[in-house]
C-alpha cells in the first residue's frame, strides 16, 4: 500500500512539474511546440449552407492534425470521423453564377455538387488525373483539364469532348523522299495507268473518310515546350494558353545528404543560381474559327523597351549597349504572364498580369483576341522591384472595372480602372498597406485586410466597389485572417496577439459585431507563465526616418546591463508587430534571455514588411548597408536610452537574419560584442534567381551590387566571437555557403569562431534535439561573452 501512494504521489508531483514551465530553460522551450504550447486552428473553411465551420486542429496533441468541426448553433469543435471526412466535398472549387452548382477537384477526378441538396455526382473516375474543373460560360459544361488538355463534359448528354489536343514534340515531316525517289514516283503516275487510278482512289477515299469524322481540335505540337493556363472564350471561339521553353544549358546545384536510410551518400536536388538563363514564356490565342493559333506581341505594351537605370554605373557596358540598340532597334523585354487569362463577368473584355523580367515593371492589360493584341490599362514602374502586397492581383467587377494593388502612392492601395475608357480610380489611400482582397458575390464591396490602425496591426475591412470610406469589422488589437461563409451574412476568423497564439472566431458579417471564440488551443503548461508582451516602439534611424521595434526589458533587479538584438529572417517579413510571431521560438528565448537580466531587441529593419514601397527597397543594390545601420543605430538607442553596457551588445539572426548577423561583426565589429549567424547567407552570388535578381540585379550586369552585399568579401573585419549554425542537406540556403566562408576564415587565420552542423536539418529545422542544441549554443555564447565576466566586456 505504501508504494502505491508513493506511486502515486510521484505521478502527481511529475504532473504539477510539467504543467509548471518556470523556471525556463533552452530544453523547455524547444520541445516539439505540439506537445507544450499547442496547435492552432488552420486551414479553415465553410460548409456550403455556411452553417459549419471546418478546420485543422490537434488539441490531443497526435503526431498530425486532424479534420474538426463546429457548428454554429453547437459550439463544441468535434473530431470528423474518417468516413464523414471521406465522404465531404472538396472545399476548393468554382460555382456557377447562382451558387447552386459547384464542381471540384478531389483526388484526381473531376465532381459536380448540388449544393441545395448535397447532391454529388462524378464528372470523371480515370486512372488519369484531371484538374482545373470550372463551368463553361453559358454554365451548360463543365470544363476540366487532362493531361494538358482541355475537355468539356455535359451534364445533360453525359458526353465528355475535348477541346484542345496539345502534343507534345514536333510534328513529323512528310515522307517526301529525295528528288530522285520523287521523280520515280511521278514517272510511275506518269506511264503505269493502274498505279495513278489506284492513288487518286485512296485520296478520294479518305478525303471521304475524314468528312465522315467528328471535328477534332487542331493538334498543337509543344515540342520541347510546356503548356498551361488554357482558357476557353465564353463564346468558345477563341482559347488562351501559355507555352514556357525550359532554359537550356544551365547548372543544377546539388546538396549531399549523409546520414541516410540506405546507408549510402545520396544527392538532394536543389535549385539554379541566380544570373542562370530563364525560362522564355510567349501567351498564345488559338481562332478554333479560323483554325489559327497567334502569338500574342508584348511589343505595343507602354515601356516594354526601357531600360533600368542601375547599368549608368557600368559606363563602359553602357556605351556598348546603346551602340547595339542604334544597330539593331529597341529590344523588346522578356515578361512572364502570371496567371490565366481573365474574362469579365459578361465575356466582352479579357486582361492578364504581366511582369518585365528583370522586374522593373508590372502591366495589367486587356488582351483583344481576336487581334491577338495587348492594350495597357494600367503600368507600374519601379525602377527598384515591382512587389509589394498583392502587387499581381486583380479581379473584374460586375460593370467591368477591374480591381487592382499597386504601390503607385508609396503604399500598397486598392485601385480600380474602367475596361472602355482606361479611367483609373484609387480606392484607398494613406501610410498603410492592404493585403488579401476580395470581391463580394454580387461584386458591390471589396474586403481587404489593413495595417491602418498601427502598422503592427491587421484589421478586416469592408467598402463598396465604386469607393467610399472602408468599415472595419474586427475589433480589439492583433491581427485576423478572414474566411467568408458563402452566403456573406458570417466571417471566420482566426486572431492571435503578441503573447496569444491563432485561435478560431466566428462573427456576424456587419460592424460592431463581437467574434466568438470557437476553440481553446494552450496547454496548462504554456499558460502557468506569465509570457511578456514586448513593447512595439520607434526609433529614429541615423537618416531620420522611424524604426519600428520589439523591446523586451528585465525588471530592474534583474538587469545585467547586456543586450541581444534579434534579427528576423526573409528580409521581406515583418515581426514587430502585435500578434503571434512566426518565430514562436525565438519569442521563447527572448523571455528567457529577460529572465537571465538581458534587455532584447526585435528591429523591423529596411526592407521588412509592412511599412510601404520605401521602406520594402531600401535595400536595393545594397543589402548590409541600411539593414544593418538600422540595427546599429538600435544598438545605440539601447546605449543611450535603457542603460545597456556598449561594450555587452550582441546579436543574432537566421538565414537573412544570419547574414545580418555576419555583416554586423565583419563590417561593424566594435558595435557588437558576439553574433550568432543560424543558416546564413554568404555570397548572395550563390542564392537563388527569384529572390536575388529583384533586389541585387544580375552577379553579371551587377557585380557591384554583390560586391557590397555579400559578407564573404569582408570577413576579415572579424574581432568578436562568431558562433555559425547550419543544417547540411538545406536546400534553400545551401551548406556551401557556410563552407566557403569556412574556408575564408582560415584563409584568414582567424581563430575565434565556431561551426556547429547538423547532417539530418534542412532549411528550417525540425528535430526538437537540433533545436535544442543550436539554442543551447546560442545561450552559452551570450551568457559567457556578454555576462559581466564575459570576454566581451570593453
Amino acid at each position: 500500500m505504501g508504494k502505491i501512494h508513493l506511486l502515486f504521489f510521484l505521478l502527481l508531483t511529475t504532473t504539477a512539474h510539467a504543467q509548471n514551465l518556470a523556471p525556463l530553460t533552452v530544453e523547455k522551450i524547444m520541445r516539439d511546440p505540439a506537445q507544450w504550447i499547442g496547435t492552432s486552428p488552420s486551414d479553415v473553411q465553410w460548409s456550403e449552407d455556411s452553417q459549419t465551420v471546418y478546420f485543422k486542429w490537434n488539441p490531443d496533441r497526435n503526431r498530425t492534425d486532424s479534420l474538426y468541426a463546429v457548428r454554429l448553433t453547437d459550439p463544441p469543435p468535434r473530431k470528423v470521423e474518417p468516413a464523414r471526412r471521406r465522404a465531404l466535398p472538396a472545399f476548393a472549387g468554382t460555382y456557377n453564377r447562382a451558387r447552386t452548382q459547384k464542381t471540384y477537384e478531389k483526388n484526381g477526378d473531376v465532381f459536380w455538387l448540388d449544393t441545395k441538396t448535397g447532391k454529388i455526382r462524378p464528372v470523371t473516375n480515370t486512372v488519369e488525373a484531371e484538374t482545373n474543373p470550372v463551368f463553361s460560360h453559358d454554365e451548360k459544361r463543365i470544363l476540366f483539364t487532362r493531361e494538358d488538355n482541355l475537355f468539356a463534359w455535359n451534364p445533360g448528354t453525359g458526353e465528355t469532348s475535348q477541346l484542345t489536343d496539345f502534343r507534345k514534340g514536333a510534328k513529323k515531316a512528310d515522307a517526301k523522299g529525295s528528288e530522285q525517289d520523287q521523280w520515280l514516283k511521278a514517272d510511275q503516275r506518269r506511264w503505269v495507268g493502274v498505279v495513278k487510278e489506284r492513288s487518286d482512289q485512296k485520296k478520294a477515299g479518305e478525303k471521304i473518310s475524314q468528312a465522315d469524322l467528328p471535328r477534332r481540335p487542331k493538334a498543337i505540337y509543344l515540342e520541347e515546350k510546356t503548356v498551361a493556363n488554357a482558357v476557353l472564350s465564353p463564346d468558345e471561339r477563341y482559347l488562351t494558353y501559355r507555352l514556357t521553353l525550359a532554359a537550356k544549358g544551365n547548372q543544377t546545384a546539388v546538396v549531399p545528404s549523409y546520414v541516410t536510410e540506405s546507408g549510402y551518400t545520396a544527392d538532394l536536388p536543389a535549385r539554379p543560381k541566380v544570373g542562370n538563363r530563364l525560362p522564355t514564356e510567349e501567351l498564345f490565342v488559338y481562332d478554333r474559327g479560323r483554325d489559327t493559333v497567334f502569338a500574342v506581341s508584348t511589343r505595343d505594351l507602354p515601356g516594354i523597351s526601357d531600360p533600368p537605370d542601375y547599368p549608368k554605373d557600368y559606363p563602359q557596358k553602357a556605351a556598348s549597349s546603346r551602340k547595339d540598340t542604334a544597330a539593331k532597334g529597341s529590344v523588346v523585354r522578356k515578361v512572364r504572364f502570371f496567371g490565366p487569362v481573365q474574362w469579365s463577368e459578361d465575356g466582352q473584355h479579357a486582361a492578364v498580369v504581366i511582369r518585365a523580367d528583370d522586374n522593373k515593371d508590372r502591366w495589367i492589360a486587356l488582351l483583344d483576341v481576336a487581334t491577338h493584341s495587348l492594350k495597357s490599362l494600367d503600368r507600374y514602374r519601379d525602377e527598384a522591384w515591382v512587389g509589394g502586397p498583392g502587387s499581381l492581383a486583380f479581379g473584374w467587377l460586375p460593370d467591368n472595372r477591374v480591381w487592382f494593388q499597386s504601390e503607385a502612392s508609396g503604399y500598397a492601395h486598392l485601385y480600380t480602372v474602367e475596361a472602355a475608357t482606361g479611367r483609373k480610380q484609387p480606392l484607398t489611400s494613406g501610410k498603410f498597406e492592404v493585403s488579401d482582397v476580395q470581391c463580394s458575390r454580387d461584386g458591390k464591396h471589396l474586403y481587404f485586410l489593413a495595417n491602418e490602425v498601427h502598422p503592427g496591426e491587421k484589421h478586416l475591412y469592408r467598402m463598396p466597389a465604386t469607393g467610399g470610406p472602408p468599415t472595419r469589422l474586427t475589433p480589439g488589437t492583433g491581427a485576423y485572417e478572414y474566411k467568408l461563409s458563402p452566403d456573406e451574412k458570417y466571417v471566420a476568423l482566426r486572431h492571435s496577439t503578441s503573447t496569444q497564439p491563432w485561435e478560431l472566431h466566428w462573427m456576424e458579417n456587419k460592424p460592431n459585431a463581437k467574434p466568438l471564440q470557437l476553440t481553446q488551443s494552450l496547454t496548462e503548461e504554456f499558460k502557468s507563465y506569465p509570457w511578456r508582451e514586448p513593447e512595439v516602439i520607434t526609433f529614429p534611424a541615423r537618416d531620420g526616418v522611424p524604426v519600428h521595434a520589439r523591446l523586451y526589458q528585465p525588471e530592474a533587479a534583474r538587469k545585467n546591463g547586456a543586450a541581444v538584438i534579434f534579427v528576423h529572417g526573409a528580409g521581406y517579413l515583418q515581426n514587430a508587430h502585435k500578434w503571434w510571431s512566426q518565430y514562436f521560438r525565438e519569442y521563447t528565448f527572448h523571455n528567457l534571455l529577460v529572465d537571465r537580466g538581458f534587455t532584447v531587441l526585435d528591429v523591423d529593419y529596411r526592407g521588412s514588411a509592412g511599412y510601404g514601397r520605401d521602406w520594402r527597397t531600401g535595400i536595393y543594390r545594397h543589402m548590409g548597408g541600411k539593414d544593418l545601420s538600422d540595427h546599429v543605430d538600435g544598438a545605440k538607442l539601447l546605449v543611450d536610452k535603457y542603460g545597456v553596457d556598449a561594450g555587452r551588445i550582441g546579436l543574432y539572426g537566421g538565414s537573412y537574419g544570419g547574414f545580418i548577423t555576419l555583416m554586423a561583426m565583419f563590417t561593424t565589429p566594435d558595435v557588437f560584442a558576439a553574433g550568432a549567424a543560424l543558416r546564413p547567407v554568404t555570397d548572395w552570388a550563390h542564392y537563388n534567381h527569384p529572390y536575388t535578381a529583384n533586389i541585387l540585379n544580375e552577379p553579371a550586369t551587377d557585380s557591384l551590387a554583390y560586391a557590397r552585399s555579400s559578407p564573404l568579401y569582408y570577413a576579415e573585419g572579424l574581432k568578436g566571437p562568431l558562433l555559425m549554425c547550419h543544417g547540411m542537406v538545406d536546400v534553400n540556403v545551401h551548406f556551401q555557403d557556410v563552407v566557403r566562408l569556412t574556408q575564408r576564415l582560415i584563409e584568414l587565420k582567424k581563430d575565434n569562431w565556431e561551426l556547429a552542423v547538423y547532417p539530418m536539418e534542412d532549411h528550417a529545422f525540425v528535430e526538437s534535439s537540433s533545436w535544442t542544441d543550436e539554442y543551447k549554443r546560442i545561450l552559452k555564447l551570450f551568457e559567457e561573452r556578454l555576462g559581466k565576466n564575459g570576454n566581451g566586456v570593453k
